[in-house]
């Protein structure tokens, strides 16, 4: 397995990444987390020979606005996109005309599925939980190739949050806030928090990213944080825009 970090931001682009969007490489199929401004770097590194699923935690802007680049791609075997139970009308709304090509007129086969919380198997099993945020957001856990993968954006801390990264082989989740500053109005992680709940739920490795563009405005600047915190939890992840781990 393999995950690419297609776009780390959040908010909006800025010169030191686009908006939030992952790339997982299974064994069996392609997986997209979020469709920031990032999504439209995903044909580098999507297969054509397996089926592609998308999953949206919620609909702030910077989670969706990629969306209207699907039209570039191609999906032979099809693009599944999953998003929250009662969004379905926003997402159709947003990608259709005056704004962009609607998903009826896309070159390629797409469905569009709500879900509820809990678990599914879509065909792999996810579970979707409910995270603390001013608009309803989703974290996902999913079960894939022997692995656990939690992805937990936007978020500030609590339970839902340690649920889905209980025992994951990697934990991916945000970093909107500098050390030390909280945001109780506005629900957001610094990296002591998410530590905190990677350490809680046992995960082994954490990745941040969705690091807010307007406090995070360098490279140089999100990368001190790994000589900062790697000793509170080694091996740290601080995710760029293209970069690519293994699990």
């Amino acid at each position: 397995m393999q995950v690419t970090f297609l776009g780390t931001n959040g908010w909006y682009d800025s010169p030191a990444g686009n908006t939030v969007s992952a790339h997982i490489r299974t064994s069996e199929f392609d997986i997209i987390l979020d469709a920031g401004n990032g999504i439209a770097k995903a044909d580098r590194y999507i297969a054509q020979d397996r089926p592609t699923y998308l999953f949206l935690s919620h609909m702030h802007i910077d989670h969706i606005a990629g969306l209207h680049t699907l039209c570039k791609f191609r999906f032979k075997k099809g693009l599944s996109i999953y998003t929250q139970h009662g969004t379905r009308d926003q997402l159709e709304t947003f990608v259709n005309v005056p704004y962009t090509v609607p998903f009826t007129m896309l070159p390629f086969k797409n469905t569009l599925t709500e879900l509820a919380a809990g678990s599914h198997r879509l065909p792999f099993p996810v579970t979707c939980l409910p995270l603390i945020h001013p608009e309803p957001c989703f974290g996902y856990r999913f079960e894939i190739d022997g692995k656990v993968l939690a992805y937990c954006t936007d978020t500030g801390p609590c339970e839902n949050a340690v649920t889905l990264a209980k025992g994951a082989d990697l934990l991916i989740t945000e970093c909107g806030l500098a050390p030390g500053v909280t945001s109780p109005d506005w629900p957001h992680l610094n990296p002591e928090m998410a530590i905190a709940i990677a350490q809680e739920a046992g995960a082994k490795r954490l990745a941040l990213t969705h690091f807010g563009a307007e406090v995070y405005r360098t490279v140089a600047e999100r990368t001190a944080l790994s000589a900062q915190f790697d000793r509170k939890f080694p091996g740290l992840v601080v995710a760029t825009d293209d970069l690519t781990i293994d699990l």
